[in-house]
């Protein structure tokens, strides 16, 4: 589909033969992104990150420091201690907060960020913001968190000034100038969890068979452990279901032509911006059957990714350690919001209970 937002032109790729036509045969071609968006020059300080920066040498460069540096298998397992710690932390908060007496209503997304903020910044600042026993610092705590939410929210607005250029000197709702004093940060890892547990909360006939598993590989003599997550497929089939229906980003990252380049027959002319709608290929019928319905059978046989090591403890520990309810007979409501990831419309809360069979476990945290 060819679009025209303003004055700048737009393709919306909805089928996987092409999008591999665009980012395997035109990978070179559709290698950089858009250098126009307020969003892209704040965030990515001047295009100079790795996730705003066009292709070429500095691009290169900060591909193998993330690779090598940041990214690999022994700097992620040199900060384990820190997400196993976190993980101890949030499992404790949670059993802290119940209701000795039966269910307790929960406020799942608030924790879910806290989780997932604090293993990064503990592992990039040393600091932690969220949660009981993250008062220290409370000032510069507090700062932090209206930061993150504000780029949540500003990172999902529309800013005319992107597709008009001849605006660029009118900041529209005073957009550009709070965007600047924002530090980029994503929640992929707790908008994915939510989704999950929203999904779970709406078959419960899977998170049983979910918690049968991990209850099988673990036992309920300890919480379960980073290192246990590539023994759970079932628990990964539900992550990858989860991605396919609700991704976090359903159109990708955008890209932008560098050259003119032919795709599916079409010309397509330099500077034209590529949108992959992955929301519309995840759920296109001619690829999956039934594809509304939730069913993490589909992906069985699939290889566990380690990049899924945040979402896959932390799904798994609520799964494990909690028994779960709606709060009500309704099913939860599925509607996506808005922002830098995609969150539900309305965030999950939800009832829980400390199970009985893990008290131990739960004694020696």
């Amino acid at each position: 589909m060819s679009l025209t937002l303003g004055v700048r032109n737009a393709i919306v790729v909805s089928s996987p033969s092409l999008a591999e036509e665009c980012l395997n045969k035109n990978d070179i071609v559709f290698a950089n992104r858009p250098n126009n968006f307020v969003g892209w020059k704040i965030i990515g300080y001047n295009y100079t990150t790795m996730g705003a920066s066009p292709y070429g040498p500095h691009w290169r460069n900060l591909r193998r420091l993330s690779t090598v540096e940041l990214l690999s298998t022994a700097r992620l397992n040199s900060f384990i201690h820190i997400r196993r710690d976190e993980v101890t932390r949030f499992v404790r908060e949670l059993v802290n907060a119940a209701d000795v007496s039966g269910f307790s209503k929960v406020e799942v997304k608030s924790r879910l960020v806290g989780l997932s903020m604090n293993m990064v910044m503990r592992m990039v600042a040393g600091k932690r913001y969220f949660g009981e026993e993250g008062k220290e610092g409370r000032e510069e705590g507090e700062r932090f968190k209206e930061l993150i939410r504000d780029v949540f929210e500003l990172s999902g607005t529309s800013n005319p000034v992107d597709f008009l250029p001849a605006l660029r000197w009118v900041d529209f709702s005073g957009l550009e100038k709070r965007m600047t004093m924002i530090l980029a940060g994503t929640d992929t890892s707790a908008a994915t969890i939510e989704w999950a547990m929203s999904l779970l909360l709406n078959h419960p006939e899977v998170l049983s068979k979910a918690r049968a598993e991990i209850d099988s590989v673990v036992g309920n003599n300890r919480i379960v452990d980073e290192s246990d997550c590539p023994k759970l497929p079932y628990l990964q089939c539900i992550i990858n279901e989860t991605f396919r229906l609700h991704p976090v980003t359903p159109t990708l990252v955008p890209h932008q032509s560098s050259e003119d380049c032919v795709v599916g027959g079409y010309h397509i002319s330099k500077g034209t911006m590529l949108l992959v709608n992955a929301w519309a290929i995840h759920r296109d019928p001619t690829i999956w059957k039934d594809p509304m319905a939730f069913y993490p059978e589909r992906h069985e046989g699939v290889e566990v990714e380690p990049y899924k090591r945040v979402v896959s403890v932390g799904l798994a520990v609520l799964i494990q350690c909690f028994e779960w309810e709606r709060i009500g007979q309704e099913l939860l409501d599925m509607s996506e919001g808005q922002g830098l990831t995609t969150p539900k419309a309305e965030p999950l809360e939800a009832l829980c209970k400390p199970r009985e069979c893990l008290k131990n476990a739960f004694v020696t945290m």
